[in-house]
């Protein structure tokens, strides 16, 4: 394995690994993009307080998120197509979260089913959930994952309609990628990523072909998708959904500390400060940014989870500080898994654990859940309400 320092060194190498379609999937957001660099350039923002004099020793990033011991507060967010970065790459990386003792969470977009995670591990994984228009594939969707003993529902909200991301559009994205002139000189340079694709029988969406009504091959489930995100989405369905659910509920996408008071009020377990990785609402604000104007307006009536822009062991602390109970890495992880398969997933949560507990240290904490505003020296512009 190549010396990897950081999250960056995993990224040189993904990005020559992986098709340019999936790397673009990945490593892009909507229209201009600019929120997507908020999202990390904001974090940069925010600096650290070095304390000095203090006992550096037995220091601990274990945790919690609804309930569940982690060895640190950072769960695998869920990633659409994650089995087109490497081959069956969300059973690669549900195993390497296990491993870890951190959550992983599988998308509804994803290429190897709730089956396929559920038989390939042993430990419990969250299952991501789009609301659909088809009402009879939401109830067996929901049953599948309940049979398959996933630990938790994480609902996303921002995905009502798709945002527009050009570089999607442009490539041409599918799962699995159409053959075009430019899709097999591109692929002719990623002979490794093509290996691992023809030993695998997961190439398409593993959720929706055969079990939504009237997709069972790649060229239905183009038609079908592009009809069902529901726009008509509201707190009433989702009470409908918490219900047929019947177990922990993490609501995806709140970004205002009003939908973040409607959801402390709903009863949710968790909440999860995010704007889809900029990749939705071009022009929102960072992550980062809303986050303490939504503990403000929650307090400790939910939990608070951020999400958008996490790029490194730092930027974990710095959300900890910041107010936030715990996070969620997805390009980071990607990167990993990408370049390395599953050891790269490991590898990343390795990085991002030691630049924690080593950032941590100097900051002169020894437990991660001690963490506080106290440790940051914040913009003032950070902590004014937005009009």
């Amino acid at each position: 394995m190549p010396v990897i320092t950081c999250i960056d060194d995993l990224k040189a190498i993904y990005r020559r690994r992986v098709p340019r379609m999936f790397y673009d999937y990945c490593e892009s957001g909507s229209y201009t993009e600019g929120t997507f660099r908020d999202n990390c350039s904001d974090f940069q923002r925010i600096k650290l307080r070095q304390r000095v004099a203090v006992d550096m020793t037995g220091r601990s990033t274990e945790s919690t998120m609804v309930g569940q011991r982690v060895a640190m507060p950072v769960a695998l967010a869920p990633v659409g197509m994650t089995g087109m970065q490497s081959a069956d790459g969300e059973i690669k990386a549900a195993r390497a979260a296990a491993a870890f003792g951190v959550p992983f969470t599988l998308s509804t977009m994803s290429i190897c089913s709730i089956e396929d995670v559920a038989q390939a591990t042993q430990a419990p994984f969250w299952f991501q959930l789009y609301v659909m228009r088809d009402q009879e594939f939401m109830e067996a969707i929901i049953e599948r994952a309940r049979r398959a003993n996933c630990s938790a529902l994480v609902l996303t909200l921002d995905l009502q309609i798709l945002g527009q991301r050009h570089k999607d559009l442009k490539n041409g994205l599918s799962a699995p990628p159409r053959l075009t002139l430019p899709v097999l000189l591109d692929l002719a340079t990623k002979w490794r990523w093509g290996i691992e694709m023809l030993r695998t029988k997961r190439r398409f969406f593993g959720n929706i072909v055969g079990h939504a009504k009237g997709v069972g091959d790649p060229s239905s489930l183009v038609a079908w998708t592009a009809e069902q995100f529901d726009p008509q989405l509201d707190w009433g369905k989702i009470a409908r959904i918490r219900d047929l659910w019947g177990g922990k509920l993490i609501l995806k996408g709140i970004n205002d500390p009003e939908d973040a008071r409607i959801a402390a009020d709903f009863g949710a377990d968790a909440i999860i400060v995010s704007n889809h990785g900029g990749r939705q609402l071009d022009g929102a604000v960072s992550a980062i940014r809303m986050l303490p104007e939504i503990v403000k307006a929650v307090g400790d009536r939910v939990e608070i989870h951020l999400d958008s822009g996490i790029r490194s062991g730092q930027d974990v602390l710095k959300a900890l500080a910041m107010g936030a109970h715990a996070t969620h890495i997805g390009r980071a992880y990607i990167y990993g898994l990408g370049a390395m398969g599953q050891a790269g997933v490991t590898r990343a949560l390795e990085v991002i654990q030691k630049e924690l507990d080593i950032t941590m240290a100097l900051c002169g904490e020894r437990d991660v859940k001690n963490l506080g505003r106290h440790n940051l020296l914040v913009p003032p512009d950070f902590l004014q309400p937005w009009a």
